[in-house]
């Protein structure tokens, strides 16, 4: 892995761990905790709808 590719990647997380502090300081720590829990069920929901279907196809009896 070259410099430059070094350079992006650690600019990348420095950029990443900046924007998740800011987001959890002062009175935007609540909204973004709400946002990330609302995303959060989305995705339970989504896995669950998902692991219902596979149950109903597993109770098919072939002849």
């Amino acid at each position: 892995m070259n410099t430059n590719k070094k350079i992006a990647i650690g600019l990348g997380l420095a950029g990443g761990a900046l924007l998740a502090a800011w987001l959890l300081t002062g009175d935007r720590k609540k909204k973004t905790k709400q946002f990330v829990a609302k995303g959060a069920d989305r995705i339970k929901k989504v896995f669950s709808e998902k692991e219902e279907t596979d149950q109903a196809d597993q109770d098919v009896h072939y002849v």
